[in-house]
């Protein structure tokens, strides 16, 4: 896996008892930032690992376009959201 430069998390509980992680992917070329649905309470450590693997996983497959059929063929993950800065 690519190391990512730096990613800053906050958290706040929702009143559904889920918590709501925005995070910051401090990178040079390409910032960006999202939210993670988290269900229940995790170690900051965890969940960082848990956004690198979803950012990995999203690099991977959005490599794996075709450029003369460019839709992806993907199934969203509803709980992650990425954005760019």
């Amino acid at each position: 896996m690519e190391a990512v430069d730096k990613i800053r998390i906050t958290s706040k509980a929702l009143a559904s008892g889920n918590h709501q992680v925005k995070f910051f992917v401090e990178d040079e070329q390409r910032p960006q930032y999202g939210y993670l649905l988290v269900k229940e309470p995790k170690p900051v450590g965890e969940i960082i690992e848990q956004i690198k693997a979803k950012l990995e996983s999203r690099k991977e497959k959005m490599g794996n376009l075709n450029p003369f059929f460019p839709v992806a063929p993907m199934e969203e993950d509803p709980n992650f959201y990425l954005f760019s800065a």
